[in-house]
């Protein structure tokens, strides 16, 4: 099994001139300890708009700052929003492959669909068809990605002519594709599609053994996949804070795990936004406080909870990966044992301190992760022997779908200058045309030629 880390960039009011830049100056930090730690993937969303529970709107720009930065952990687009709304699919194509090309290629490509009413809205994207929205984005923008030229869309969300999309991505076909899930619905449409699903949804080990059987059941039975290569792969999504004491683990990373779901709960199920004015954090801290709720007896209590269920044999109740190494290596190997491939770690949440999530970090890296590391690559074998009838059934059922449209023969676009003087039928124009082109090609500057020259 894989491990990830995951961010949104969360900064929780109330802001100072500077904090913007240290959040990513601190992230920056942290995902090159975890690359010299071993850690597999560093995942970053894409949001717009989501003050203080993700101030991720340029993950490209994150993910290539890291390339720099590191030497193997992959780059995960955790997603990039491909309707077309928000990102034209060439452009989508055009930034993937860059960063494919930068990193040496190691980028992970997910994809999603977003469900905030801030962004649907924001970028006017109809809830009501986002879906579509976010399918016909994705298949378009891995066209463009393998067609040498892609030969043209009239979709019904996006319209471009025939145009030769480059760079190309190091990974051939392309690299791996991936689609956020939350539900039991998008894991068996990734399935579907051959993609690999990130689930966000923090589900227990014994949850994610039903997840990993519907998604390989479906996958042998109904993918067509929207790609070249099938990516058979689920990773889940959990928070973390680790230490060698239970209750300073608990202590570090409960509050901010809590303001996550929080954060969360009020852009997509239940908050009223006035944007650049709500304070998130206010108002998660107030209605706490209306309950009785306190980080520090949380924790204590939590404690206590996770001692007695121990005690009493039973193996469910641990907050994510929050405890010691001992705790979280146990609730990680329930998570190997359902034949999840990947578990992506929170950390940057709410107020969680620089220097607590380096200390999780090197602890994992230390007592944790060698173990599982030692067994990844044969459980990687023998999952690819266990699914190659499926996978190579699921590409053949893709072979028999429809191809994509034919280039027009003779298919050629007149630089506008050009354009004109064919559309007006100047001979004078096409006669200057010449003329420049000539001088061009010798390297001359013809003063005659006017401004162009």
């Amino acid at each position: 099994m894989k491990f990830g880390i995951f961010y949104e960039h969360q900064l929780p009011r109330p802001w100072q001139d500077g904090d913007e830049y240290q959040l990513l100056q601190d992230a920056l930090e942290q995902v090159s300890l975890a690359d010299s730690l071993g850690f597999d993937v560093v995942w970053e969303v894409e949001h717009h708009f989501l003050e203080e529970y993700s101030h991720s709107s340029a993950p490209e720009v994150f993910l290539g700052a890291c390339s720099q930065r590191t030497k193997d952990i992959r780059l995960g687009h955790g997603i990039i929003q491909t309707a077309p709304g928000y990102n034209h699919p060439a452009r989508t194509a055009e930034r993937v492959a860059t960063l494919d090309l930068i990193s040496g290629g190691r980028v992970e490509f997910g994809s999603g669909e977003s469900g905030s009413e801030a962004e649907l809205g924001g970028f006017l994207v109809d809830p009501a068809t986002k879906r579509d929205a976010w399918l016909e984005g994705l298949e378009v923008a891995v066209r463009c990605m393998t067609e040498t030229p892609f030969t043209g869309i009239d979709g019904q969300f996006v319209r471009m002519p025939p145009r030769n999309v480059v760079p190309k991505p190091m990974q051939r076909p392309h690299p791996p594709l991936w689609v956020a899930c939350s539900r039991r619905d998008t894991i068996l449409l990734a399935a579907e599609k051959g993609i690999g699903a990130l689930t966000f949804a923090f589900i227990d080990p014994e949850e994610a053994t039903k997840w990993v059987g519907d998604y390989e059941q479906t996958l042998a039975e109904k993918c067509v996949p929207v790609g070249h290569a099938v990516n058979p792969n689920i990773a889940c999504v959990t928070q973390m804070m680790l230490h060698p004491d239970e209750r300073v683990a608990l202590d570090r990373g409960l509050e901010g795990g809590n303001f996550f779901g929080y954060s969360l709960g009020h852009y997509y199920v239940f908050g009223e936004h006035q944007p650049g004015a709500t304070d998130v954090w206010a108002e998660y801290v107030e209605r706490r406080g209306e309950v009785g709720y306190s980080p520090e007896i949380d924790a204590a209590l939590e404690q206590e909870r996770l001692g007695a269920k121990l005690a009493a044999g039973e193996r469910t109740g641990l907050r994510g990966a929050t405890g010691t190494p001992d705790q979280v290596r146990g609730f990680l190997e329930r998570f190997e044992t359902a034949g999840v491939d990947q578990v992506i770690f929170v950390l940057q949440a709410g107020k969680n301190h620089h220097d607590h999530i380096c200390e999780s970090l090197e602890l994992f890296g230390r007592e944790v992760l060698p173990a599982f590391k030692d067994r990844d690559d044969a459980q990687v074998a023998a999952k690819q022997r266990r699914l190659e009838p499926a996978i190579d059934a699921a590409m053949q059922r893709r072979s028999s779908q429809p191809p994509p449209p034919a280039l027009p023969a003779g298919y050629s676009f007149p630089a506008i200058p050009r354009r004109w003087a064919d559309e007006h039928g100047s001979e004078e124009m096409k006669s200057w045309l010449e003329r420049f082109a000539t001088a061009r090609a010798a390297g001359k500057r013809d003063e005659s030629l006017g401004i162009l020259g």
